[in-house]
């Protein structure tokens, strides 16, 4: 039996209100007792002025999605590429805490992923060749600044952009957890671009020619209009030419650099030679205190290693490569601390040689080895020491010390803790085969830069000496 869409289904007559291709059916009196209700009511709480509709379904909301994810990876990874080649202390901090507000973006992105039924082993797949092109192109800065103007100033704002584009035309009722997801990465993109266009600023009054930062910021620009903006849609403009990483395609540093404040050292690990002499009595508080801030000022070498093996595993594992871009911030903030405490300890942090020895070895090393001897020496070698330092120190009431060094001991816990299923990444080695060759691999490179003598035909230092003498 058909049934008139006009007529209530109890066969009683009623107004309707066409919705759509859909009538509203409304029942006689049901109306104004509804509004009756409503005046009698007594509270009057703030109206949700939030409004049905949007310009994205689930299908492009989830591709334009997909697109930002990947430039949040792919940004990440490049960072993490230029950690050793940055000489500026304060650029190569912040890129260290940059690496994690991008990877921190990334995962946000592709949790929200998720939940719009995207699979994850898809999503870690994905690939986008236009945006692989842009990268290795931003790869190509010649400096410093040319790198921050390629990924703060044409990449980053061209992000913040359509983050905000998206969240002002995505349904704000339905897709209520994609805005929330792009404004908390948007927390982190306001100081983060502001960051930039200051350092940028202050290259240029340093005397780096703004000029050339013009031309290279004009060319980024053409080249991310040509594979239609970060979005994919925008519409697309010839490529720039020639592109550097056709010319001649990027390659990542190997050695560590320094800008002209430091006053830097390689061919020892123990702080009193490379001075020239002794600053207190050796194995005394005083000198066993001093020597833990210097080597948390020295973890600048840290932001170098992780965000290196960052890059040398990329697209191996995603949850490795967000685990490694939280340690890199938490050693750019070990760094932060060690300079402050040398500050609050009577001292010039720049005045203390600033020892290169552990970056200068991993640099050029294969990343599982390079990983083992932060990991397996170094932050092990922390955590048998810096509990018996607190514990002095709260003796001695050091305020000072006891105050960092706690929370350097915490962070250095998680780090070996994470380590693990890094290295697992890395490699199939057993742990005594990755142990002895780390080892190997580490006494020849002590030997050439002179820090240790080889006085035999075959010999390699011990867990302890690598402890003492590259000493993350």
């Amino acid at each position: 039996m058909s049934h008139n869409a006009s007529t209530p289904l109890n066969g009683n007559s009623s107004d309707t209100e066409t919705v759509g291709s859909v009538p509203a059916v409304l029942i006689p009196d049901q109306r104004s007792a509804a509004a009756a209700r409503r005046r009698d009511y007594p509270f009057h709480f703030p109206s949700d002025r939030r409004r049905l509709g949007g310009t994205f379904d689930v299908a492009e909301g989830s591709r334009r999605l997909l697109r930002f994810f990947y430039l949040e990876r792919r940004v990440m990874q490049a960072l993490g590429a230029w950690t050793l080649t940055i000489p500026e202390f304060e650029v190569k901090l912040e890129t260290g805490r940059h690496i994690f507000y991008h990877a921190d973006a990334a995962l946000v992105l592709r949790e929200r992923l998720k939940e719009m039924e995207r699979r994850v082993k898809d999503i870690d797949a994905f690939r986008d060749p236009e945006v692989d092109r842009f990268i290795e192109e931003v790869l190509c800065a010649r400096s410093a600044p040319e790198l921050l103007v390629g990924v703060h100033q044409v990449l980053g704002r061209a992000l913040e952009t359509a983050y905000r584009h998206h969240i002002d035309h995505t349904d704000s009722l339905t897709d209520a957890p994609t805005i929330r997801c792009l404004k908390r990465i948007l927390n982190d993109y306001e100081p983060m671009l502001n960051w930039a266009e200051a350092a940028v600023e202050a290259y240029v009054v340093g005397g780096v020619e703004e000029s050339g930062l013009a031309v290279w910021r004009w060319h980024l620009q053409r080249l991310l209009t040509s594979i239609g903006g970060v979005t994919g849609t925008q519409p697309k403009s010839a490529p720039p030419s020639p592109l550097r990483s056709i010319e001649q395609p990027f390659v990542r540093g190997t050695v560590p650099l320094r800008d002209t404040r430091f006053d830097t050292f390689k061919n020892t690990g123990d702080y009193d030679v490379a001075d020239g002499q002794e600053r207190f009595a050796k194995d005394s508080y005083e000198s066993l205190r001093l020597r833990f801030i210097r080597t948390q000022r020295d973890e600048v070498d840290a932001i170098e290693a992780f965000g290196t093996f960052i890059w040398d595993i990329r697209f191996k594992d995603f949850q490795s490569e967000y685990d490694l871009a939280r340690i890199t911030w938490d050693e750019a903030r070990h760094t932060e601390i060690g300079h402050r405490a040398l500050q609050a300890c009577g001292y010039d942090p720049f005045e203390l040689r600033n020892r290169l020895t552990g970056s200068t070895c991993r640099g050029p090393m294969e990343p599982a080895f390079a990983m083992a001897e932060i990991n397996l020496f170094g932050e092990v070698g922390v955590l048998k020491t810096i509990s018996g330092l607190i514990s002095t120190a709260v003796e001695r009431q050091d305020a000072l010390l006891v105050h960092v060094a706690d929370y350097i001991r915490a962070d250095e816990r998680t780090h070996v803790r994470k380590g693990q299923g890094i290295i697992r990444v890395m490699t199939d080695m057993d742990a005594k085969a990755l142990e002895l060759r780390t080892r190997e691999l580490f006494t020849e490179c002590l030997v050439s830069l002179g820090v240790v003598k080889k006085d035999m035909d075959v010999f390699t230092v011990s867990r302890e000496d690598i402890e003492h003498l590259v000493g993350e």
